[in-house]
């Protein structure tokens, strides 16, 4: 069996070479755009996701037209063709979506474009190799650094490149080929951290019961943009515009500052509970639950689970998603488990079977983790001791709940 762990590093880039990694950062995400034109289609039977047939149409021209390698043109062709996969499928579930279109600041590399050393990387850019700097963190022990950064077992293998506040950091996947009769406890086992992400009341919510992030106000501040903006685009003025921009970028800003609030608390919940998972409700199929969910809910949903994964990297934490049918409607209560619809009326959930009162959201989080750690035992991945992180200590598939002075 291969395990795979995703490590984050912060790199100490030379500040004369931080235009050539921007402009790598550019021109990566440029060559995606010609794949993505010849594979997309609006009828979902049409989309194109076979990397053979598009790097056919596309390797040759963009390879003499890019400075970037053949092995970013190829990375790039990969990051396209899933990202074309993903509406292929949202689009064959009637979901709506459109083209793909990457906006971020991000390079992935391989074997042919990064090379690991002790205290050091190269990196391809569109100007040939730099050197980048480790940057470690001060005492390393009981971080993911001290698991599996200087173990010779674990390889370091494919790695992304971004550029956060003006920092860059690597994370780098490591590669363990164990033994399947003696894998480790720690990896056949875990704790699970449980989130419910809402519309409305709580933005977030986890199964150990913190309630995280204020929906209301996010869709609140929305709404101001949006009808101030309508009134900017009526008056049609170049004063106008300017100020469109200006608040457009204002209210971005706020909204991911919220946004990493809320990803903040939810990667602390999993750190300080010794959760090794953290598990959402799967996103290609949740918007049929809120189907009245706009466009920039969707997004702050998105954009929440985008940090959380690259947040929970650096911990060692992995990040996981589920069906999100039945998780708010069923009782969470130990071996309970009885579900129908009229146990939940809004924020309160009041089982018809066994009577518990939790609130709604709280219990459907309990349900997310709850239903990780089933799919763990039905897909025989051998957690068989597996359990979810709760707010007084944890409970196994089976029930059997553990406080949390017993569970360190």
């Amino acid at each position: 069996m291969t395990a795979v762990r995703n490590i984050q590093v912060k790199l100490d880039i030379p500040e004369e070479h931080h235009p050539v990694v921007d402009a790598t950062f550019d021109e990566f995400r440029r060559v995606t755009e010609p794949v993505i034109d010849y594979g997309w289609n609006d009828n979902p039977d049409d989309i194109i996701t076979s990397k053979n047939r598009l790097n056919d149409a596309t390797y040759h021209d963009i390879r003499e037209d890019s400075p970037l390698t053949g092995g970013h043109v190829q990375s790039a062709r990969n990051l396209a063709a899933t990202a074309l996969s993903n509406c292929k499928d949202l689009l064959e579930d009637g979901k709506n979506t459109s083209k793909p279109e990457f906006k971020g600041t991000v390079v992935t590399y391989n074997s042919n474009t990064i090379t690991y050393n002790d205290d050091h990387c190269t990196l391809s850019t569109v100007d040939g190799r730099i050197r980048a700097e480790y940057v470690f963190p001060h005492g390393d022990e009981g971080t993911p650094f001290e698991a599996y950064w200087n173990e010779d077992e674990w390889e370091k293998r494919e790695a992304t490149l971004h550029k956060r506040d003006g920092e860059y950091y690597l994370h780098v996947a490591v590669e363990h080929v164990e033994d399947t009769d003696s894998s480790d406890e720690k990896t056949e086992n875990g704790v699970v951290l449980g989130v419910d992400l809402n519309v409305d009341g709580y933005l977030a919510v986890t199964s150990t019961g913190a309630f995280l992030g204020n929906a209301d106000e996010l869709n609140h501040k929305r709404d101001e943009y949006e009808r101030r903006r309508g009134h900017l685009q009526q008056t049609g003025t170049r004063s106008a515009h300017l100020t469109l921009q200006s608040i457009g970028d204002r209210f971005a800003e706020w909204s991911r500052h919220r946004l990493h609030d809320v990803s903040n608390g939810i990667v602390r919940e999993a750190r300080e509970n010794g959760c090794t998972h953290i598990a959402f409700e799967r996103l290609k199929y949740i918007w049929t639950r809120i189907s009245n969910a706009s466009k920039f809910q969707q997004w702050a949903f998105r954009e929440i689970q985008r940090q959380v994964e690259y947040k929970a990297e650096e911990y060692g934490i992995e990040v996981d998603t589920v069906a999100p049918q039945y998780t708010s409607q069923r009782c969470s209560h130990g071996k309970c488990g009885f579900t129908h619809e009229d146990n939940r009326d809004g924020d309160e959930f009041e089982c018809l079977k066994c009577a518990k009162e939790l609130h709604a959201d709280y219990n459907a989080a309990r349900n997310v983790a709850w239903r990780l750690v089933q799919n763990w035992l039905t897909s025989g991945s051998g957690r068989a001791t597996s359990q979810l992180a709760l707010k007084s200590g944890t409970v196994n598939a089976n029930g059997r709940f553990r406080p949390a002075a017993l569970s360190s």
